[in-house]
């Protein structure tokens, strides 16, 4: 109950509704699915992604202390970086700028976005200056749990609501919402789609995996969900695994530096590699490249540009598409609800933080490949024709 006498003590900024008790005490999977972002692509994944969605009947349920509502100010959303992955100015920025002005709200009067470039004491500068010009919901992407929950803290003490976008917040009370998608999920198409493609593999190959950085609580999940598919195929003897190694902070550069040291220690002795975004494949698909092993079986996650690029020129097996602008728009229906002082009706699924249940929207991921690209992330307008043929891309087939 510390959050209800928290806010209970700011009733002239917030209004608060009692939350039902309840929900998993699975930190990951226990959720109601969102179907946005679903109903042009992905379909077919669908059943897949909610197939751990068992339990509905927690459509209420939140955390232990209450659901938090905002009356009046402005909407602060705080981006991690530009360096881990480019979704954050290409994508989330765009997309979450245009969800706020299609509801007529005005940049720079009603929201505000800002960058923290990989640096905590700067999100946290930024937090607080956002507070201060009357920002009553905190839309936030943690860079790590401990600078996060010292986020929400200032933003509660300042009867502020906290929605964590994309990342959940594992320290301390957590945020009061939660967007993003059904990570392990996430993880699971990445394994998913590795087990496919070594499904003819003539002996046993060896693999190299590399995580995402260790302080986000996604590339946990991420991991949790494609060793789901991996760890059977080690433990019986079907694959062999090189090394497994987390990068730090996502570092594309670093995740090359590691694959080279890796390969290096192999004899450059490794048939695939499950890799935890495109970002670090990009950077994998380099240290390959260099030792004349491009075109192995490589993973990734975001359905970036370079990630397209690299599918189509087969230096990369698979991407894992996350509607990132059905997410930006849920964020933005959320954030606008509680600016309104109006309950958010679609926080219908519950993720635990590890001290409370957090009342979540979680979205449905969907695996691309060679063969999807067009009825995907093409379809959806998330990419375009333009942006992906260029360079060795434009030579492919697709391109033509």
């Amino acid at each position: 109950m510390k959050r209800l006498l928290r806010l209970l003590a700011l009733m002239a900024a917030l209004t608060l509704v009692a939350a039902a008790c309840g929900g998993s005490d699975d930190a990951a999977t226990d959720s109601g699915s969102s179907d946005a972002g679903s109903e042009d692509s992905g379909s077919d994944d669908a059943d897949d992604a909610d197939s751990d969605d068992a339990d509905s009947d927690d459509a209420d349920a939140g955390s232990d202390d209450a659901d938090a509502v905002a009356a009046g100010g402005k909407i602060a959303v705080l981006l991690p970086d530009s360096a881990s992955s480019a979704r954050w100015e290409n994508d989330d920025r765009r997309f979450l700028k245009a969800a706020f002005e299609e509801a007529g709200l005005v940049e720079g009067e009603d929201f505000t976005i800002s960058n923290a470039e990989g640096d905590a004491a700067t999100m946290q500068t930024q937090a607080e200056a956002a507070l201060t010009d009357g920002a009553t919901v905190l839309l936030m992407v943690p860079l790590d749990a401990g600078s996060g929950a010292a986020i929400i803290d200032t933003a509660h003490a300042a009867g502020a609501v906290v929605i964590d976008y994309d990342r959940l917040t594992t320290e301390g009370d957590g945020a009061d919402y939660y967007v993003s998608f059904d990570n392990v999920a996430v993880g699971n198409k990445m394994g998913e789609a590795m087990v496919d493609a070594l499904a003819d593999f003539d002996g046993v190959p060896n693999v190299m995996i590399l995580d995402g950085g260790p302080t986000d609580n996604n590339a946990t999940l991420f991991g949790n969900g494609y060793m789901e598919f991996a760890q059977p195929k080690f433990d019986a003897g079907e694959w062999n695994l090189v090394d497994r190694q987390a990068v730090d902070g996502w570092d594309n550069q670093e995740a090359q530096n590691i694959a080279e040291q890796i390969l290096t220690a192999a004899n450059n002795e490794v048939d695939a590699v499950i890799v935890a975004n495109d970002g670090m494949a990009g950077g994998v698909i380099s240290a390959l490249t260099n030792v004349d092993l491009n075109g192995i079986p490589v993973t990734g996650q975001d359905a970036s540009v370079g990630g397209i690029q690299n599918i189509l020129t087969g230096n990369q097996y698979m991407t894992v598409y996350k509607a990132i602008k059905a997410e930006a728009e849920a964020a933005a229906d959320l954030a606008i609800t509680l600016v309104n002082g109006d309950t958010p009706t679609t926080a219908t699924g519950s993720v635990n933080n590890g001290t409370n249940d957090i009342p979540s929207v979680l979205l449905v991921p969907v695996t691309v490949t060679v063969d999807n690209i067009e009825e995907t992330v093409i379809a959806d307008g998330f990419r375009t024709v333009e942006e992906i043929c260029v360079d060795d891309a434009a030579a492919t087939d697709f391109c033509s």
